[in-house]
């Protein structure tokens, strides 16, 4: 009896969450132009597939800002040169992504591009290290109807993880990276990590020493930022959101079958 009614419980909460993964499969596995022009889909999310290597202009802390009310303020700007690739079809408002980071261009024209940080991105990511001449992975956001070639990225960074290894193993490089034990309960072997904004695959993960590794093939390392890192360097790094998803569903759903047993067993029900 407890069991069945446990099930039933079950059921009706996973029912009412698979619309969202639904949606999800559909945009992961749309076989279309990944890279079509915006006026004809809406662009959301990214896929961690890096498209150029930018490089940073100037990272300057900024007094004089024009506010919405028309009052005057301060904060930071980051203005980062392009080859043109992820220029294209920019548009005041566009997202682009760097080094993971989803940020909103401000300002652009046909060689660079200029976005706002805000103090949570500063906290979070590892933008306030930036330094005039640096490289930065680049992506513009991705068509809603685009085939998905690395996994459903936000964008939003969860924390800075820190190199700790990098070891080639015949043309390819094995990169560790350590980040923080509540942050690791969501890396898992063989799972998606997006780092630096580079959609990866776990290979190794050590939750009692805080680490987990992956690893770089030849392609990869000459089209991103993380072979140029040295150990202590700080990444982005940015868990898939569908195990948090699954943890909070899963959550409310263990939360309503104690209650449950509760209930039954107060009426005698074990």
């Amino acid at each position: 009896m407890l069991r069945l009614l446990s099930l039933l419980v079950f059921i009706g909460y996973v029912s009412s969450f698979t619309p969202s993964f639904r949606s999800y499969l559909q945009l992961r596995n749309a076989r279309v132009n990944p890279r079509a022009s915006s006026t004809q889909v809406p662009r959301m999310m990214f896929s961690g597939i890096v498209e150029e290597m930018g490089i940073v202009r100037s990272l300057e802390e900024k007094t004089d800002m024009k506010m919405w009310d028309g009052s005057t303020g301060s904060g930071t700007e980051l203005c980062i040169e392009s080859d043109g690739t992820v220029l294209d079809g920019a548009y005041d408002g566009a997202s682009i992504a760097v080094n993971g980071v989803c940020l909103t261009v401000i300002e652009f024209d046909d060689k660079s591009f200029r976005v706002g940080l805000a103090p949570e991105t500063l906290r979070r990511s590892n933008l306030p290290l930036l330094e005039a001449g640096q490289r930065v992975n680049l992506e513009r956001a991705l068509a809603a109807d685009a085939r998905n070639s690395g996994h459903f990225v936000q964008g939003h960074v969860d924390e800075t993880g820190t190199i700790l290894e990098l070891r080639p193993e015949g043309d390819s490089l094995w990169v560790k990276v350590g980040v923080s034990r509540e942050l690791m309960r969501y890396i898992v072997p063989k799972g998606f990590i997006a780092i630096d904004g580079t959609s990866l695959t776990v290979c190794e993960t050590n939750v009692a020493e805080g680490w987990f590794n992956f690893m770089l093939v030849a392609y990869t390392q000459k089209h991103i930022i993380i072979p140029s890192k040295s150990l202590g360097d700080k990444v982005n790094v940015e868990v898939d959101v569908l195990g948090k998803l699954v943890e909070r569903s899963l959550g409310n759903v263990l939360d309503r079958l104690d209650a449950l047993e509760a209930r039954l067993q107060r009426a005698g029900l074990e």
